[in-house]
């Protein structure tokens, strides 16, 4: 057996005929591999961050049936650990960005397969303030367009209706003013969006930006500056290759261990697809903090 203790958190919030099959394509085969293995439906909000931090330490890996909400309360359940157990994701949300920056098959029972027959990397973490996220801090376009997401739109027509809600933030947002520090270098402005990344996808869309590596031990900082409501909807919305010379008039791009974000008024702030906290925020980048599944990686049991 590749593992000896494992623990499957699922979310209990998902459709129940939707969780059960996905359970019995992943459960057989997951077994193969795991001689134990504890399976555990979340009950409530938050109940995963406490399924982790009460079985992270006793078990030599970790498995999240669930979409980019759950990832999250899992990734915030186990950071604090001094013991980290490996992390595997079964991707069954709406969008799965990060499984999809880790070349994580998007079915269940492909992923599980992967589980228990690839490899693993190291994985940065983004400290943020005293909470954690994995695949991205955002504030402005990105944050309001969370919040103003309807939740029929979720519901009925998944990723477009992240679309839907982006279309209509777009036309709303204004500018807002900003300061940042980057490792002791200060930089201010006005920005319709600023973006913290780690991953590689949002909104299960590809980034444009060659740059972005969830293990090289930094934040790639993103802020849009203008209103270009044309390549806003063409860097959000369509997959498109977008030149350098049209991000750098646009955009500006920095990375950093170390990030705090200062704005005029306080903002809601986006992590991983959700709004959880404000600006100010204080960003630091833990280092290969976690080891998590991926075909790209290598075969190794050991927890860090």
């Amino acid at each position: 057996m590749r593992f000896e203790r494992a623990l499957l958190i699922y979310n209990g919030n998902a459709g129940q005929k939707d969780m059960k099959q996905a359970l019995g394509a992943a459960v057989p085969i997951l077994s193969s591999g795991i001689s134990n293995l504890m399976i555990v439906q979340t009950e409530r909000n938050g109940h995963a961050k406490e399924l982790c931090q009460l079985h992270g330490p006793d078990v030599d890996l970790v498995i999240v049936l669930g979409g980019d909400g759950t990832v999250h309360e899992c990734i915030n359940g186990l950071s604090n650990l001094e013991h980290r157990p490996m992390i595997g994701i079964l991707p069954a949300g709406t969008c799965n960005d990060f499984s999809r920056t880790l070349l994580i098959e998007q079915d269940i029972a492909l992923a599980a397969n992967q589980i228990i027959s690839c490899g693993s990397v190291p994985v940065d973490v983004l400290k943020v303030d005293e909470q954690f996220c994995l695949n991205f801090w955002g504030t402005g376009l990105i944050a309001e367009t969370s919040n103003n997401i309807r939740p029929t739109e979720k519901d009925h027509f998944g990723k477009v209706g992240y679309m839907l809600s982006a279309i209509r933030t777009m036309n709303n947002m204004d500018q807002f003013k900003y300061v940042l520090d980057i490792d002791g270098e200060k930089i201010e402005g006005e920005a319709l969006l600023i973006i913290a990344a780690n991953g590689n996808y949002i909104g299960a869309k590809r980034l444009p930006f060659k740059a972005i590596s969830y293990h090289d031990g930094l934040a790639d900082v993103f802020i849009i500056k203008h209103t270009n409501l044309t390549l806003l909807k063409e860097l959000f919305m369509t997959d498109i290759t977008i030149q350098d010379n049209e991000l750098s008039r646009e955009m500006d791009h920095y990375s950093g261990q170390t990030i705090t974000i200062y704005t005029e008024e306080d903002m809601d702030a986006d992590m991983d697809g959700e709004v959880y906290t404000k600006t100010p925020s204080h960003i630091t980048v833990l280092k290969h903090h976690l080891q998590m599944v991926t075909p790209s990686g290598k075969w190794e049991t050991e927890v860090l």
